[in-house]
């Protein structure tokens, strides 16, 4: 492992906690945005200082599905940032590839999918409250990430059965 890598490693382990500590955080201010929102005066104008209800009277109910999708989201990536965790610490073991690693990239590969149609979906809340017909969301990158995340964990699995082939040989 080269010096840079290792110092990475490193940091990764308190960066992936700050992340998973912050992700919590947003989650419980925007499940407070959401229940305070049905006790607020005038929601949505009066909070955001807009008379955007007459323009677009749906707007409220939208920013409302926002949250709830907001939410999903932050327990996805919850669900990421844990399996992530596990995978630093099998490779700061030495000992990252193991089948375990496989099943938890396949488990990401499958949550930022998740993700990524979340944000589709927040864009078609979006189009439909505010700008009907228009939906301008999508983007290579993320669904790229997707399938590296699937081929990625196809590589770890096939490493832990070589692994353990060569283990049986010796």
């Amino acid at each position: 492992m080269t010096r840079t890598s290792a110092r990475a490693l490193a940091v990764a382990r308190p960066v992936i906690q700050f992340l998973t500590v912050l992700n919590a955080c947003y989650a419980v201010v925007i499940a407070g945005l959401l229940v305070f929102s049905y006790f607020i005066e005038g929601w949505p104008q009066r909070p955001l200082g807009v008379d955007m209800v007459n323009a677009h009277p749906m707007v409220g109910q939208g920013l409302r599905a926002i949250v709830v999708v907001g939410l999903a989201g932050a327990a996805i990536v919850h669900t990421v940032l844990r399996r992530l965790l596990a995978i630093v610490d099998t490779v700061r073991a030495g000992d990252p590839f193991i089948l375990e690693n496989a099943d938890r990239l396949n488990a990401i590969a499958w949550s930022v999918l998740a993700l990524e149609v979340l944000r589709l979906v927040v864009a078609a809340i979006a189009a439909a409250v505010w700008e009907p017909g228009r939906i301008d969301a999508f983007s290579f990158a993320p669904w790229l990430a997707v399938l590296l995340f699937f081929v990625l964990a196809g590589v770890f699995a096939h490493g832990a059965r070589m692994r353990a082939d060569l283990e049986g040989t010796v």
